[in-house]
């Protein structure tokens, strides 16, 4: 009788363990759809990124549950750059579209760092700078493409602090280069 009642005991155990690890599992889900199937049905490609040679930094560094994503410009998998100042030698539709560019490699960064992006917790802090002359003013205009894509894929999440500058250059004369702060959730 007693090996019967340990028995139940155990099996109740098991369950009820089952259960309160289902129950974690379910606190882990930040979104209600799959952050990676909205990628697809956006028609975004995510590929694997690659640091420009003669660099000896990260792309992304993780400090407890935060990513800093490094400077990343609109330079596609095949290597093409967009380069040139906008409002000179780029339209503010050009500059927009570079930085769409630019957060779909700073996805592939991040996806590559974290593994899964329904991850993300909350895009925190974005820095765009636009390649540019001194008499322009469409800053935000151009930093919107950034912005979008990740309001797009993430939701009230992709929502960020966000300064948007203009720079007398940029390395390789790149559009634009965006930095950001992406906090996360294992």
């Amino acid at each position: 009788m007693k090996k019967l009642f340990f028995c139940i005991f155990l099996i109740t155990t098991i369950s009820s363990c089952k259960d309160h690890h289902k129950e974690e599992k379910a606190t882990v889900q930040l979104y209600d759809y799959d952050v990676e199937q909205r990628i697809t049905e956006l028609g975004i490609e995510l590929h694997p990124p690659k640091l420009p040679p003669g660099l000896k930094i990260k792309l992304a560094k993780r400090v407890d549950n935060l990513v800093y994503l490094s400077g990343n410009g609109p330079i596609s998998h095949d290597g093409e750059r967009t380069v040139g100042k906008v409002g000179t030698d780029l339209t503010v539709e050009q500059g927009y579209q570079a930085a769409r560019l630019t957060a779909i490699n700073h996805l592939s960064v991040l996806k590559e760092e974290i593994g899964d992006l329904n991850k993300v917790v909350s895009i925190v802090k974005v820095l765009g700078m636009v390649n540019c002359n001194a008499a322009f003013e469409n800053h935000p205009q151009v930093i919107n493409g950034y912005s979008d894509v990740l309001i797009e894929v993430f939701g009230e999440r992709g929502r960020h602090a966000r300064s948007a500058v203009g720079m007398g250059s940029l390395p390789w004369n790149l559009a634009c280069e965006v930095e950001t702060i992406v906090e996360i959730k294992d």
